[in-house]
């Protein structure tokens, strides 16, 4: 467990973001390079330049997952070089999600370890680790395709919550793109134009029609307007407009029914950029044995979205969980707390240790 935090700041050294592949790829040798050196036999898979890799007990599948990624968003040059301060490590992937790649690879170093000395070896694993990268920019080729792969009964995806809340749903999201189209004209006479600035704000209003709901834990469909873009000049009458929109729905919700139901309302065009799945992990025999092993932490909806939103296309079950960052995701000030991902550690290993001696079950 004391490998983590050196470990950890090891892997906040690469600068694995999205237009640095080269970094994400160095990142995945580095870690591949390391379970290997450890004596673990690891899968790799690379699409459309995406890397994956994954160690588990027999092929492709295991009876836990632990699910991570090594990609993160951008920063700047001084949130690569990570410090210590006050029981914190600050850096980029501190804690989104690189503490989590650092957890997975002492953590199966460990188990491996405690079976050989019982004369065992891989295949008595009672879990598996799946790193990916590309969950900030969606998954797709990570995550997306490695678990049409990789098995499992259950799933931790190790992308959130806290050490207080175990997150059983994530939103889903709709991803569009509405087109106004006017015809051009001078500024000074609009009487001879159609201003498409003024079409796109009349069908901004009546989307907006659409997410009226509201409540208290705002778990209901949202939206927002993310980008507007129109005209290119003050003095003239702009023949086109485009706005960018952010939907995140909830299991109330048929998003397919949604954007049909705009699409109706506008004279925009309505271009679907993309259509995510929701979340939904259940609050089963296994989840609640889960919380209770932490202390009988509390289960929670989330509005964001992750990779886990993938384990829906075969009905797995699973949670997302972390340890404290203080919702410092994505900022200058991104950071864990040290002693609470010493914590995580030791209830996922009492986790793993239970599902080795059947003390919980994982299949109905």
């Amino acid at each position: 467990m004391n490998e983590m935090v050196p470990l950890l700041k090891r892997l906040i050294q690469f600068r694995s973001v999205a237009d640095r592949p080269d970094e994400i790829t160095a990142c995945a040798d580095f870690t591949e390079r390391w379970l290997t050196e450890a004596g673990l036999t690891v899968n790799r898979m690379e699409v459309n330049g995406t890397p994956s890799l994954w160690v588990t007990p027999t092929a492709d599948a295991a009876p836990v997952l632990l699910m991570a990624h090594f990609d993160v968003v951008p920063a700047g040059d001084e949130l690569f070089t990570p410090r210590e301060d006050g029981g914190r490590l600050y850096g980029r992937g501190a804690v989104d999600d690189k503490y989590a790649v650092a957890l997975c690879m002492v953590l199966v170093k460990a188990w491996l370890d405690r079976l050989r000395a019982e004369g065992k070896g891989q295949e008595a694993l009672p879990f598996g680790v799946l790193l990916t990268g590309d969950e900030e920019t969606g998954g797709f080729n990570g995550a997306g395709e490695a678990l049409k792969r990789v098995s499992c009964d259950y799933c931790v995806a190790l992308d959130g919550g806290s050490p207080e809340r175990l997150v059983v749903r994530e939103k889903g999201i709709v991803r569009l793109n509405l087109t106004a189209r006017g015809k051009g004209a001078h500024g000074a006479r609009p009487w001879l134009g159609d201003n498409a600035i003024d079409t796109l704000l009349d069908d901004l209003v009546r989307v907006r029609r659409h997410f009226m709901e509201t409540r208290e834990d705002h778990w209901h469909r949202t939206l927002n307007i993310g980008c507007i873009q129109g005209g290119s000049a003050v003095n003239q009458v702009p023949g086109e407009a485009r706005a960018k929109l952010d939907i995140r729905y909830t299991e109330a919700d048929d998003p397919h029914a949604l954007i049909e139901a705009i699409r109706a309302d506008v004279a925009s065009e309505v271009e679907v950029v993309s259509v995510d799945t929701l979340f939904n992990g259940g609050d089963g025999p296994v989840t609640r044995y889960l919380a209770e092993l932490a202390g009988n932490i509390e289960k929670v909806a989330e509005h964001a979205s992750s990779d886990a939103r993938f384990l829906n296309r075969t009905g797995t079950p699973g949670v997302i969980w972390g340890p404290q960052g203080n919702m410092s995701q994505h900022t200058d000030q991104e950071h864990v707390e040290i002693e609470s991902l010493y914590s995580l550690y030791g209830v996922l290993d009492r986790f793993a240790e239970a599902v080795f001696n059947h003390e919980v079950t994982l299949r109905p």
